[in-house]
């Protein structure tokens, strides 16, 4: 059952659904570029890279990144809030030969969404520094149930002082204070010329 919300978080949910319904109406976003950022390759591909497993994309846009966890040996589900960002995603899955499933929902109600996990990996490419910060926790509390022991978190995200209005951008002491049971192991800042940060957070691994 969903706890009941006040008129203006209603009212910011609905503003950043339109924004972004917005942005691939008019064609792609500035955060959809086509091109799979070396963070992630270096994740997934580099010396150290993670052994294949299952991977949840949280606001996966047109697929590039879903598509290329895939054909790297990743089972992956991906969710994104846009039909239109979805029904790409699909295409582009299908035209790379890949099974990817992606589904059209809430990054923060992922229990209505259908990925029950549990994943290995999670990447986000500057979703939660959107989402407005009443639901930041239930983002959180759903990544976490979903979680693997020692499971790996990537999130891409802007710094507030990257947005005009008080309640976008992520920082590195919000992680830690909203992702219990995570460590936040890495923050390399990014190279845009806004303020941007590559935050990788680790799962607690159980006994």
């Amino acid at each position: 059952m969903s706890e009941p919300r006040t008129a203006v978080e209603l009212d910011q949910e609905a503003a950043v659904r339109r924004e972004l319904e917005d942005y691939y109406r008019a064609g792609r976003p500035p955060w959809d570029s086509g091109v799979t950022p070396p963070e992630l390759v270096a994740m997934v591909a580099g010396p150290d890279g993670l052994p294949p497993g299952r991977a949840l994309e949280l606001g996966c846009g047109t697929g590039t990144n879903a598509v290329y966890l895939a054909r790297h040996g990743w089972r992956v589900a991906a969710v994104d809030l846009v039909d239109r960002a979805v029904r790409q995603a699909r295409e582009k899955a299908a035209a790379a030969g890949v099974d990817v499933t992606v589904l059209c929902g809430d990054a923060t109600r992922l229990d209505e969404v259908g990925v029950p996990g549990p994943y290995e990996l999670f990447f986000d490419l500057s979703c939660y520094c959107g989402i407005p910060p009443h639901r930041r926790d239930a983002y959180a509390a759903g990544l976490t149930r979903r979680a693997a022991p020692g499971a790996t978190l990537l999130m891409f995200g802007y710094g507030p002082e990257a947005f005009d209005d008080p309640i976008s951008g992520v920082t590195a002491d919000e992680l830690e204070a909203r992702f219990a049971g995570w460590r936040l192991v890495d923050v390399t800042p990014g190279t845009n010329p806004v303020p941007t940060f590559w935050f990788t957070l680790r799962r607690a691994a159980m006994a």
